[in-house]
């Protein structure tokens, strides 16, 4: 079994207990339930901005602890204060040590696209994302079948909120892509071997339709880098460990995005 399979086979034990503690019916009582999302890509378009999602990543599967006394609060607050465009904050518990509540303290002190990165694998899950304030969702091609893309893509549009779907080869792209995404994201990391590299974004890149806001994941370790495959056509640049093997990675997004053309 390898990683991806693991999560999923977890996932599904872990939603099917959060429906019998937690309701839905209960969940859409929140008060962020009827508020409007913010647009993720409005804000990674925007001129002003650096089109940088900053991520909050505690630990990973394949690389263990990063950063495992994070401030959610400081983090985040130095992030949008660096320039970012918006962020990311993991909420799987299991294999990377965040959490909802993680999601909530940095809903409460920033007002920016903030997307709930997660293994999503049923519509429980996007309500969950709506109940705590996420603006957008990540769907991961790899461990979903296109219906499942539309089916889970079109709920998340119904209730205002964004998609994020994430590929990782030119076979997860063509098998996947709809209108029930909004952004696409090429994560440049194998997940055989775990090696990242940014040669997988260019190759994709032409293949994206224009209507889909092109987002580079993983691997982007120096500016230089986001550089370059801002001419590739890529918009949006999810960071997270570049940032969090700081001490201080609101600092340590600071002084990269200010590198950015």
């Amino acid at each position: 079994m390898n990683i991806l399979s693991e999560i999923v086979a977890h996932k599904r034990k872990e939603v099917f207990e959060q429906k019998e503690m937690y309701p839905a019916k209960l969940l859409e009582k929140s008060i962020y339930f009827g508020g409007k999302p913010v647009s993720l890509k409005k804000y990674l378009q925007r001129a002003d901005k650096s089109g940088v999602i900053a991520e909050i990543k505690r630990k990973s599967p394949s690389g263990g602890y990063i950063n495992k006394h994070v401030s959610i609060e400081r983090t985040s607050i130095g992030y949008m204060q660096a320039g970012a465009s918006g962020l990311s904050i993991l909420t799987d518990k299991q294999f990377f040590e965040g959490s909802i509540e993680d999601f909530k303290v940095a809903r409460s002190f920033n007002f920016c696209p903030i997307l709930r990165k997660d293994f999503i694998i049923d519509e429980y899950q996007i309500i969950e994302a709506k109940s705590i304030g996420a603006d957008a969702v990540l769907l991961i091609a790899a461990i979903l079948e296109k219906n499942e893309i539309e089916q889970l893509g079109r709920f998340t549009q119904s209730l205002d909120m964004e998609v994020l779907l994430e590929v990782h080869n030119e076979e997860e792209l063509n098998a996947s892509i709809t209108d029930k995404v909004d952004l696409i994201g090429v994560n440049n990391r194998d997940l055989k071997t775990f090696e990242t590299s940014i040669e997988v974004s260019k190759k994709l890149a032409p293949l994206i339709p224009d209507n889909f806001v092109k987002v580079a994941e993983s691997g982007l370790s120096s500016p230089e880098v986001v550089n370059e495959l801002k001419t590739f056509g890529f918009e949006g640049f999810l960071i997270g460990e570049a940032f969090m093997k700081s001490g201080r990675p609101g600092k340590a997004a600071k002084e990269f995005i200010s590198k950015l053309k």
